[in-house]
């Protein structure tokens, strides 16, 4: 773990308790001396560098040492508008996407989506906060919805879309679109001209978790 989150953090004394107790001191089983790094979500910019003062039965006291601004962000911008799939298949590979830097995904109903998928986006910020903490992201990842592929178009005019017989993927791409499982439907399709088609240079075909994990690692890795 490279740094772990806090509301109180910043403050001269800090005090762990509960799970973050449990986690730090009986599984991580730091011991009086050690420096730990925390951030509070609400300014993430800022790393703060706290000593391990005194471990209690039950909390533990820790003083604070330092505290920069020490940004952690991907060094290239990825944005993907994933066509709806089952919740709990984009929650297995989120924090992969996470960890590989991708800065945002949009969440698109599309005509081939399911239209009885709820995401639950209070569990999503959780994955990403424990992803956050793992790899030492400071900048968080964007979620956002849109109700249809047109609607997302017209946000994002510059944005591409990944699918078969496409011309190859570049390193300037920043927005793409990836579908759900069946595809693209053809009206949706012909809301891309034949240049902001993509595609990857494989004949087996990729479900849209992969797709999508696979782009991330191509375009910010």
């Amino acid at each position: 773990m490279i740094f772990s989150y806090a509301p109180e953090a910043g403050a001269e004394t800090l005090l762990l308790r509960g799970e973050e107790y449990k986690y730090l001191i009986k599984a991580r089983r730091h011991r009086v001396g050690d420096r730990l790094a925390f951030r509070c979500l609400k300014a993430p910019q800022t790393l703060y560098m706290y000593t391990l003062e005194e471990i209690g039965p039950k909390e533990a006291t820790l003083r604070l040492e330092s505290q920069e601004e020490r940004i952690v962000a991907p060094h290239k911008k990825l944005h993907i508008g994933w066509c709806l799939i089952d919740p709990k298949s984009i929650e297995k590979v989120l924090a992969q996407l996470n960890e590989s830097g991708v800065t945002q995904i949009t969440f698109i109903t599309c005509k081939r989506s399911q239209k009885d998928f709820r995401l639950d986006f209070a569990r999503m910020e959780r994955i990403l906060e424990a992803s956050n903490q793992q790899c030492g992201r400071s900048v968080p990842m964007v979620l956002e919805t849109q109700r249809s592929i047109e609607a997302f178009v017209q946000r994002y005019p510059h944005s591409v879309l990944l699918d078969f017989g496409g011309g190859a993927i570049t390193s300037d791409l920043e927005v793409v679109v990836v579908g759900c499982e069946g595809g693209i439907d053809p009206q949706e399709r012909a809301l891309f001209v034949s240049e902001r088609i993509v595609s990857f240079d494989t004949p087996l075909v990729l479900r849209s978790e992969s797709a999508s994990v696979a782009l991330s690692n191509k375009l910010v890795l």
